[in-house]
């Protein structure tokens, strides 16, 4: 079988698994990662959505083969020690989560938006398309601004 060395949240790892494996289920299954949500598994609710070198993919479409050599970042690698992401911070302060499942996906959706836009408007935000069944899109979007000012 083969192996498949990349970073996870900081940490070099090394998975033996089929190249064509989902990294979701390499970084749940093989690494323990529980982050990431399985949703759909066809790149339609992204409730798994983590970024490979800083860029929002989702792992339920990503073979792990993709990964060797590179990093990836999940929802357990965003906060910097005990000091929480200011998307984390802003999704506190707004009360976003109700059920929680599509939180990890839609914070690091945010975080990979923010990088691309530093001040986006409704439309930036729709865009990023992320399913929540609990419907907190408003507060979604109000915790995204939030955290797009506190970035300045």
């Amino acid at each position: 079988m083969p192996s498949h060395t990349f970073t996870v949240n900081g940490k070099t790892v090394t998975v033996d698994a089929p190249d064509d494996l989902p990294l979701l289920w390499a970084l749940r299954d093989l690494l323990g990662v529980r982050g990431p949500k399985y949703g759909c598994g066809v790149d339609v609710c992204k409730a798994c959505t983590s970024h490979l070198d800083g860029e929002a993919v989702r792992p339920c479409v990503v073979p792990v083969a993709e990964a060797a050599g590179r990093e990836v970042t999940t929802i357990e690698g965003l906060a910097d020690g005990d000091r929480l992401h200011p998307v984390q911070e802003a999704w506190l302060e707004q009360d976003v989560a109700q059920c929680g499942y599509c939180q990890p996906g839609q914070i690091m959706a945010a975080v990979a938006l923010l990088k691309r836009t530093k001040n986006p408007t409704d439309a930036d935000i729709d865009e990023i398309a992320n399913v929540c069944r609990c419907g907190t899109y408003f507060r979604i979007r109000e915790a995204i601004k939030s955290a797009a000012a506190r970035m300045g």
